[in-house]
């Protein structure tokens, strides 16, 4: 009961942060500097707290690079079969990219951190950082060349390169892997900041969060719903069974890849040709379905 509290307390959160937007207290401007101070502060916090203090190789395996990469493709293979056919570019392109792509940084980090213990959390951070660094371009790949969009794609690989929460968990990896000490105080406070990072992104979620009911294609959201939220998460539990991990290892990577689409999903669809309406509607979808199939997870690898 105490999981399922923890995630109808997300739900609200999430809720608050749509009847924020739509009272006008959370506007564009708004939104964009509570996504900043997330981006730039709070989750880079978190990474660093859950990473500093251990060393790469305790946390990253062959078996959890293989594992991971395997179901980030292996999803998008199902997402293309499904989808091949779907008449529209732009509507086909993102059905694809938001059945893999996971929203492992405002969502999914925060509530490792939040449920389970400080390795878990560890091998988490490094989940988004290997599953990033695989779904970010795949997804620029997919969207431009399905759109046939004309995307600066080294810029856009240049934003990934630059991108903070990726960045903290290579200095963390570094200072963990070198045996290096970092000063109480610092660390103290960095806690402070990181247990932050769950209500500023789930409230930045919610404010991101639209639906537009008469523009809904129930056959193609219900297939991205049910990939990315019940296939996706079965391809890594079967992956994950097979691979030697340990148990932190496996409870990580299921939680973290059985997460709904990103927001940053819709930006992608929005700047290289995808359906953005389709896109907004689909995480939310996610979003909310998520609260009970995380349930299960939870439990089930708890």
């Amino acid at each position: 009961m105490e999981v399922l509290a923890r995630l109808l307390g997300l739900l609200a959160l999430l809720l608050v942060g749509t009847g924020l937007r739509f009272s006008g207290v959370l506007d564009a401007a708004r939104t964009q500097r509570l996504n900043a101070l997330a981006y730039y502060v709070a989750l880079p916090a978190l990474v660093f707290v859950s990473t500093y203090d251990r060393a790469i190789g305790e946390l990253l395996t062959a078996d959890l690079f293989v594992g991971l990469l395997s179901v980030v493709f292996a999803t998008a293979g199902v997402a293309w079969l499904l989808h091949r056919s779907r008449g529209r570019s732009g509507r086909q392109s993102v059905a694809i990219v938001q059945s893999y792509h996971s929203n492992l940084g405002y969502l999914g980090l925060p509530l490792v951190a939040a449920t389970f213990d400080a390795r878990v959390t560890a091998i988490a951070s490094v989940v988004l950082g290997v599953v990033s660094l695989a779904q970010i371009p795949l997804t620029i790949v997919v969207l431009t060349t399905i759109n046939e969009a004309d995307a600066p794609i080294a810029e856009e690989l240049g934003r990934l390169v630059r991108n903070p929460v990726l960045a903290t968990l290579v200095a963390g990896l570094a200072v963990g892997s070198l045996g290096l000490s970092v000063p109480g105080p610092l660390t103290a406070g960095l806690d402070v900041l990181g247990a932050l990072a769950l209500p500023i992104a789930l409230l930045c979620v919610g404010a991101s969060l639209q639906i537009d009911l008469p523009n809904v294609d129930v056959g193609a959201s219900g297939a991205v719903v049910a990939t990315k939220i019940a296939i996706m998460p079965a391809l890594a539990w079967a992956a994950f069974s097979v691979l030697s991990v340990d148990a932190a290892t496996f409870t990580a990577a299921i939680v973290m890849l059985g997460t709904p689409t990103a927001v940053s999903t819709y930006v992608f669809a929005n700047e290289l040709g995808g359906d953005e309406e389709f896109a907004s509607l689909n995480v939310f979808l996610t979003t909310l379905a998520s609260v009970g199939t995380l349930f299960v997870l939870i439990r089930a690898v708890g």
